[in-house]
C-alpha cells in the first residue's frame, strides 16, 4: 500500500516514549486512552559523575541556580524541586501558586520544574498541520471540577471545548456497531446484550451473586461474579482496553476501577453501595462549587481549541523562569541536614542545587534508576510496574468514505468506538475527532484516531508505522469505513514504546512498598507522583496534582517548624 506511506504523508513528529494521563469518569463508555498514555524517558542520565555534598556548580551555570533559588533568602536553597515537565509535574507548580501561595511565608513559593525534553507537556502532544488538529497521546479530558479549575487559573476557560454529552458511543460486536446505553431508560432496549445477560447483570447488582473472594480481584473476575459474563465481554473488556490498553485478567479491580470496588465493599452489593453513597453525599454536602468554573451538561468530555497542548503550554507561561527545560536528572543525593541535592546536565553545563523538598513525577522505572542509590528496596518495587506499549494512528478519510449505516442524518456523530479482542481487530478503539470537537479537519473531511498495541499485544513494537496505518485502516473497512474506499491520509503514527503503566494486582502494595522503604531509610520529603501514583486519566493526573501540592505543603511547615 504505497500510498499510505509515511513518507508521502504530512511531516511526522519523532516517534519518543511518554508520560503520564487519558481519562474516563462517570458512567459513560469510551475510548480514552489516558494521560500518561505513556510512560516517558530522558529523565536519568547513564553517564556516571562523583559530586559534593554541597551545592556546587559550573561557572556557567550559577545563574541558572541563582534563578531558580531566587527570594528564597537562604543561599539558593529551593523549597520544593519538582521533577518533570509533564501534566503531572506542571501541576502541581501550579497548585503551589494557586492553593498554597500564602500557607508559609517561606514557600514564596520557591520551586523549580525540571524538564529534561525541550518541551513542556511529558505525553500531550497535538500536532496541526494543513488544516487538521490531532492529537498523538492523550485525546481529552473528564472536566471535572479539578480539571476545569486548572484551566480557569490558567487563562483558558474561554478555550474550552465540551463533546455532545448525547453523543453515542459504540462497541463492535459481530461485526456491528451496536450504541452503548447512556441512560437507564436506555437499558431495556439497547442490543449489544442479550435478555438474559441483562437479566444475569440486574441481579448480580442487586447482590443475587457469589461472596467477594478472601484475596484481591482482578477486574475480569469483580466483573464476571457480579454482573456476568456479557457485561465483562461487551462492556468492561474492551472499556479495559480503551483506558489502560490492558489485560483485566491481570487488572486490580481495586486499583484500577476504585470507586466501583468500594460500593460493593460498602454496601454487599454494588446497588446497595450505590445507595449508600448518595446517603453520605446528601448528608455531607459539599463546600460551595467555585463560580469561576463553566458548567458542563451531561456526561462529557473536553479539549482546548488548539488541542490538549494549550494547558501545559498556558501552564509553563504562567510559571516562567520557575521551567528549566532540557535539565536531565543524573542524581540525587540527601545530605546529614536533611537538605537534598539534585544533579542536572543542562545546556549550561553540570548544575547542582540544593532543596528541602522533592517531588518525583517521572515514570516508575525512571524513579526507581535515580533513586536506588537512597533505596534499593524502593527501587525495587518501582521498577515492577508494567507500561505496555501504545502506537497512535490518526488517519483522514473523505466524508463519502464511511458507511451509510453508521451516519445520523447524514453525519458520523458520536465519540467513539471500542472493539473487544474476542472480535478478531487488532485496533483498540477509535475516536471520531472531527465528530467530537471543532475545528479538527477541514470541510468534507473525516478525522479519526485510533489506537493500537497495549498489554495484549505488544508485538507493535515489531511493525513499522506504514504497517500499523496499514492493520488501522483493515480494521476500520470491517465495521465503519466502505470497503472499496480510497486509501487514508496518514497524518501522524506515533509509538509509545512503554505507555499507560498497569495498575495490576498488587499495584498498592508496590506503590506502598516503595513509599515505606524511602521513610525507613530516612528520605522524608521526597515524594512520589504521576500517574502511576494517582491514576492514568489525565484528570486523575490533575486531581493528585493538588494532593501532591498539599503534601509538600504539609511537610515544609513542619521543615520550617525544626
Amino acid at each position: 500500500m504505497k500510498s499510505m506511506a509515511l513518507s508521502n504523508c504530512i511531516p511526522q513528529t519523532q516517534c519518543m516514549p511518554l508520560r503520564s494521563s487519558g481519562h474516563y469518569r462517570g458512567n459513560c463508555i469510551m475510548l480514552s486512552i489516558p494521560c500518561s498514555l505513556i510512560g516517558r524517558r530522558g529523565y536519568y542520565s547513564h553517564k556516571k559523575r562523583r559530586m559534593s555534598m554541597s551545592c556546587s556548580t559550573s561557572s556557567g551555570s550559577k545563574s541558572a541556580v541563582k534563578e531558580a533559588g531566587s527570594g528564597s533568602g537562604a543561599g539558593g536553597l529551593l523549597d520544593c524541586v519538582i521533577v518533570g515537565g509533564g501534566i503531572s509535574g506542571l501541576c502541581i507548580a501550579q497548585a503551589l501558586c494557586t492553593k498554597h501561595s500564602s500557607s508559609s511565608s517561606s514557600l514564596s513559593p520557591n520551586f523549580i520544574v525540571t524538564e529534561a525534553k525541550d518541551r513542556v507537556g511529558g505525553n500531550i502532544v497535538t500536532v496541526e498541520a494543513d488544516g487538521y488538529i490531532w492529537e498523538e497521546g492523550p485525546n481529552s479530558f473528564q472536566p471535572s471540577d479539578a480539571v476545569l479549575t486548572m484551566a480557569v487559573d490558567s487563562g483558558l476557560k474561554d478555550e474550552l471545548v465540551l463533546g455532545d454529552p448525547n453523543a453515542p458511543r459504540f462497541v463492535l460486536w459481530n461485526d456491528k456497531l451496536r450504541p452503548v446505553p447512556s441512560s437507564l431508560t436506555d437499558l431495556p432496549f439497547f442490543d449489544l446484550m442479550t435478555i438474559p445477560g441483562k437479566i444475569r447483570a440486574a441481579l448480580g447488582a442487586l447482590g443475587f451473586r457469589p461472596s467477594p473472594p478472601p484475596h484481591e480481584e482482578s477486574v475480569e473476575h469483580f466483573v464476571r461474579r457480579n454482573l456476568g459474563d456479557e457485561v465483562f465481554e461487551r462492556l468492561i473488556e474492551p472499556f479495559c482496553s480503551g483506558v489502560y490498553a490492558g489485560d483485566p485478567a491481570k487488572l486490580s479491580m481495586k486499583a484500577a476501577f476504585g470507586k466501583v470496588w468500594k460500593l460493593e465493599q460498602k454496601g454487599g452489593s454494588i446497588i446497595a453501595g450505590t445507595l449508600k453513597a448518595i446517603q453520605e453525599r446528601g448528608s455531607n454536602p459539599k463546600p460551595p462549587r467555585d463560580q469561576r468554573l463553566p458548567k458542563p451538561k451531561g456526561q462529557t468530555v473536553g479539549s482546548f481549541r488548539k488541542g490538549l497542548v494549550m494547558l501545559p503550554t498556558a501552564i509553563s507561561a504562567r510559571l516562567g523562569s520557575r521551567v528549566k527545560l532540557s535539565w536531565t536528572l543524573s542524581s540525587i543525593v540527601k545530605s546529614l541536614n536533611g537538605e537534598y541535592s539534585l544533579t542536572y546536565d543542562t545546556p549550561d553545563g553540570l548544575v547542582s542545587v540544593r532543596t528541602k523538598s522533592v517531588v518525583m513525577t517521572v515514570p516508575s522505572y525512571v524513579a526507581s534508576r535515580l533513586l536506588r542509590p537512597l533505596s534499593d528496596s524502593a527501587a525495587d518495587s518501582l521498577s515492577k510496574f508494567y507500561y505496555p506499549p501504545v502506537a497512535a494512528v490518526s488517519l483522514t478519510y473523505p466524508k463519502e468514505a464511511i458507511r451509510s449505516e453508521c451516519l445520523i442524518n447524514g453525519e458520523l456523530q458520536g465519540f467513539g468506538q471500542l472493539h473487544p479482542r474476542s472480535q478478531g481487530v487488532e485496533t483498540l478503539g477509535t475516536i471520531y475527532s472531527s465528530s467530537l470537537f471543532p475545528g479538527r479537519a477541514p470541510p468534507g473531511r473525516i478525522l479519526i484516531l485510533s489506537y493500537i498495541g497495549g498489554a495484549k499485544n505488544p508485538g507493535i513494537l515489531n511493525k513499522s508505522k506504514d504497517e500499523l496505518a496499514e492493520t488501522v485502516d483493515k480494521d476500520l473497512r470491517r465495521m465503519l469505513i466502505n470497503p472499496d474506499a480510497k486509501l487514508p491520509r496518514v497524518l501522524g503514527v506515533r509509538v509509545w514504546p512503554q505507555a499507560i503503566p498497569q495498575f495490576s494486582i498488587g499495584h498498592f502494595d508496590l506503590l506502598d512498598a516503595a513509599k515505606a522503604a524511602l521513610t525507613d531509610t530516612g528520605v522524608k520529603g521526597l515524594f512520589l507522583g504521576g500517574n502511576y501514583v494517582s491514576g492514568v486519566a489525565l484528570g486523575r493526573c490533575i486531581e493528585g496534582a493538588y494532593e501532591s501540592a498539599a503534601e509538600v505543603v504539609d511537610f515544609l511547615s513542619q521543615y520550617s517548624d525544626k
